[in-house]
């Protein structure tokens, strides 16, 4: 299953940026999606997710901040990122999971499929 993120990029301290990402062949009213992001050095983790139901999870140090949204009909989920921060810089990952076999969507290791990611840099 092609997962392909694009709208990375580098801005300014205070910056915004939307990342996107479409996948091909499934169902997307069928999914959880998520966005994670790893940054150099550190453990991948998470960032924010959907439900199909519309239900919204994220870390605390994005709340406020990230907005993720997706649009069934083009099979494409979104990050809309403002105010961006030094320490946002990472790479983001989008993954989808059915959810007919994800118990915590939350939680990384219940994704199936992964992008290859989209590098974030944010300078100070």
């Amino acid at each position: 299953v092609p997962v392909v993120e694009s709208g990375g990029g580098s801005v300014q301290d205070g910056g915004s940026l939307n990342l996107s990402c479409t996948i091909s062949g499934l169902t997307f009213g069928a999914y959880a999606m998520g966005w994670f992001r790893q940054a150099p050095g550190k453990d991948l983790e998470g960032v924010t997710t959907i439900e199909p139901g519309g239900r919204t999870t994220s870390a605390d140090s994005v709340k406020g901040r990230f907005t993720i949204s997706q649009d069934n009909a083009k099979n494409t989920l979104y990050l809309q990122m403002a105010n961006l921060k030094p320490e946002d810089t990472a790479m983001y990952f989008c993954a989808a999971v059915p959810t007919d076999y994800c118990s915590d969507s939350w939680s990384q290791y219940e994704y199936k499929y992964w992008g290859q990611g989209t590098q974030v840099t944010v300078s100070s």
